[in-house]
């Protein structure tokens, strides 16, 4: 007997939601559905697909090989029925979108009026984290990644290069001395990002890393904090060009920067067989001119 394609969408929602009563709030179904649906693959399987204890669930390892091959099947089962719904009309359904919380805010959010304007029966998803997303896993069509990419598995559009500043506040420099060169660095606040060493790479000759005094896990955090006066930080262009224009930041260790660094590169990816390739390109043509990098 072949297993229901609805009974494994709601297993994946208990590996993804990390237990049956989330997965039945997710998918808004009762839990005895969720747990019936289980059950009857796993017996279908003869095989024990989830362990299961009191605080948590884990895979099996017959389970863990299983649902990887579930995700790439339903995939192409989902794409099959996207291909044929989809011909002679204009892009429509729901399309996922995945970038870094300071991308979203500076660059997407200005953006999705007119693009809804534009493909109104696109149902627009925007989820922001701060590290790399499995697009499987998470469910995501279409990530902006910024940075080096790894992953050959996946289909990636350049979007353009954002050149890096280090930048502070007036107020911050006013009382603590503008850097004129590197070493200058030692006597001054740093701000720079939990977790994520690269992040902390500031594009100068002589130092492979920074080590800073105050750190934070989001881009636009450290942005605030730079704003407030709290010390010098190196962000983004998309992210502080406006904040250099304005005024509101000043840009230092111009003329000693390093360019073309592994952090100025922007990509879209997705995966190279995507169901919703029509309204991913429709996204990317229609965000890549408008951006300011």
């Amino acid at each position: 007997m072949l297993t229901r394609s609805d009974d494994l969408q709601i297993l994946l929602s208990v590996i993804d939601s990390g237990g049956f009563s989330a997965a039945a709030d997710n998918l808004d179904i009762q839990v005895a559905r969720v747990s019936r649906a289980v059950s009857k693959v796993e017996k279908q399987l003869g095989v024990t697909i989830l362990n299961r204890t009191t605080r948590r669930i884990e895979l099996t390892d017959e389970g863990r090989q299983f649902v990887e091959s579930v995700r790439v099947g339903l995939l192409h089962i989902h794409q099959a029925e996207e291909q044929l719904i989809s011909r002679g009309e204009l892009p429509a359904g729901r399309l996922r979108v995945d970038a870094a919380s300071p991308f979203v805010f500076h660059q997407l959010v200005p953006l999705i009026q007119s693009f809804k304007k534009a493909f109104p029966d696109i149902q627009l998803e925007l989820t922001s984290n701060e590290g790399f997303v499995d697009l499987l896993e998470k469910r995501t069509d279409l990530a902006i990644r910024i940075g080096k990419l790894n992953d050959s598995t996946l289909h990636a559009r350049p979007l353009g290069k954002s050149l890096l500043h280090m930048v502070a506040s007036h107020e911050y420099l006013a009382k603590r001395g503008v850097p004129k060169k590197v070493s200058d660095l030692s006597g001054h606040d740093l701000i720079g990002f939990t977790g994520s060493k690269v992040l902390n790479r500031w594009p100068l000759a002589g130092i492979d890393y920074i080590e800073p005094n105050l750190t934070a896990s989001s881009g636009e955090t450290v942005r605030q904090l730079t704003l407030a006066g709290n010390g010098i930080a190196c962000l983004s262009g998309f992210m502080v060009n406006k904040d250099i224009a304005a005024g509101r930041l000043v840009a230092v260790l111009e003329q000693g920067k390093l360019t073309n660094t592994d952090r100025e590169q922007i990509n879209a990816v997705f995966y190279k067989s995507s169901s919703v390739a029509r309204r991913i390109s429709a996204f990317i043509d229609f965000i890549h001119p408008k951006l300011s990098l």
